[in-house]
């Protein structure tokens, strides 16, 4: 019943900045942690970036200092700021939400990627 929707991709020059969404639909309580992974070919799947419900955050070494990740849980809602973007942050852009739904269930819901291509 959970569905994620990404948008914000695209093409961008070196130094350009991309801001990512992810919206969830469907019975959600709240969001307790979302996260950002990507995906570039030949290469498996790494986490860019992760925040919990805390406040909690955490980047991966490659991003830290250029890339910020935000929320907005009134509208279930997760963001990726990527500033000074560099040809090799191109990949597939994925989000993950964990959260918890009004029966006190958690699940964990991916959306479908978004490509973001940063030329040189």
């Amino acid at each position: 019943q959970v569905q994620l929707v990404e948008s914000g991709g695209g093409l961008v020059q070196a130094g350009g900045s991309l801001r990512l969404s992810c919206t969830a639909s469907g019975s959600i309580f709240s969001i307790i942690i979302m996260g950002w992974y990507r995906q570039a070919p030949g290469k498996q799947r790494e986490v860019v970036a992760a925040k919990t419900s805390g406040g909690s955050t955490n980047y991966a070494d490659s991003v830290r200092g250029r890339f910020t990740i935000s929320r907005d849980n009134a509208k279930n809602t997760v963001y990726l700021q990527m500033n000074s973007l560099k040809p090799e942050d191109t990949a597939v852009y994925y989000c993950d939400l964990y959260v918890r739904d009004y029966s006190s269930r958690e699940m964990s819901y991916w959306g479908q990627g978004t490509q973001v291509t940063v030329s040189s």
